[in-house]
């Protein structure tokens, strides 16, 4: 089975979750990003995908504000990796996030708009701690927290960041985020038959476990792992223990299970 990450969407300290990217859609599902994450892991999460959706938006330094303290917050308190995205637009702050605890960042809009800033990012700091996301859009890659379009096509993008030594994408069909009506398998198929060497993070639309099947049916196109979220925060999958949502006090978050430490849990692609 393909790798499952579940998503920590941080927006104002809180742990949310937008319709299709759009900010006026937000659904708040936690008040507490550390908690949040430590039951994710209670419940044998292997990883956490963590988006900055206010440093997405705004990018750091830019005015805009951040949820980076919760982040080093969540990476503190758990065992596992965690991948970051949501403003990482410089060495800088490459460098700033893998020091706070991050096992590896998510670069986006500056794949888009900076790509000689992935090539000395994977130089630098090695392509299993740099991804690099492709959000489209009727297949232009979007930029700002998918506030603008980018005005790259999405694969053409992806081949010239596999050139410049990046071998994960995260590709998200904007369309479907937060929809749960399932994966564009289309999409992850055209991207998969065109790339080489990366691999694909699968993200946007799973709504259920018949999803993850689908899901897994796209290994020959080099889709090994899936983010998932809404489904996930609202018990959409049969296996998830319904009590830890009707009694989150009653557990136990620092007793963690069996699942992967860091270092051992992420697929190694490079």
């Amino acid at each position: 089975m393909a790798l499952v990450l579940p998503a920590l969407d941080l927006r104002g300290g809180r742990c949310v979750r937008l319709h299709q990217g759009d900010y006026a859609e937000e659904t708040v599902y936690f008040d507490d990003p550390v908690k949040m994450a430590k039951l994710w892991r209670v419940q044998d999460a292997c990883a956490l995908h963590v988006v900055d959706l206010d440093a997405a938006r705004g990018g750091l330094g830019g005015g805009g504000d951040d949820n980076r303290e919760a982040v080093r917050a969540v990476c503190e308190a758990l065992d596992i990796p965690v991948q970051l995205g949501g403003g990482i637009r410089s060495l800088e702050a490459v460098e700033a996030a893998l020091e706070m605890g991050v096992y590896r960042v998510v670069i986006g809009t500056a794949a888009v708009r900076e790509p000689a800033l992935v090539s000395e990012a994977i130089e630098r700091f090695g392509c299993r701690r740099v991804v690099v996301s492709i959000d489209a859009d009727g297949g232009e890659a979007r930029v700002d927290g998918w506030t603008e379009g980018g005005g790259v096509d999405a694969i053409e993008l992806a081949l010239d960041m596999e050139q410049r030594g990046a071998r994960r994408f995260v590709y998200t069909d904007i369309s479907r985020d937060g929809t749960m009506e399932g994966p564009n398998v289309e999409a992850y198929r055209t991207l998969g038959r065109r790339l080489s060497e990366a691999k694909i993070t699968a993200s946007g639309g799973v709504g259920g476990y018949d999803d993850l099947l689908r899901i897994q049916e796209l290994a020959p196109y080099r889709v090994d792992s899936v983010i998932v979220g809404r489904a996930l925060y609202e018990n959409a999958f049969p296996c998830q223990q319904f009590w830890a949502w009707n009694d989150l006090e009653g557990v136990d978050l620092d007793r963690f299970s069996t699942a992967q430490l860091k270092d051992e849990a992420l697929p190694q692609d490079c």
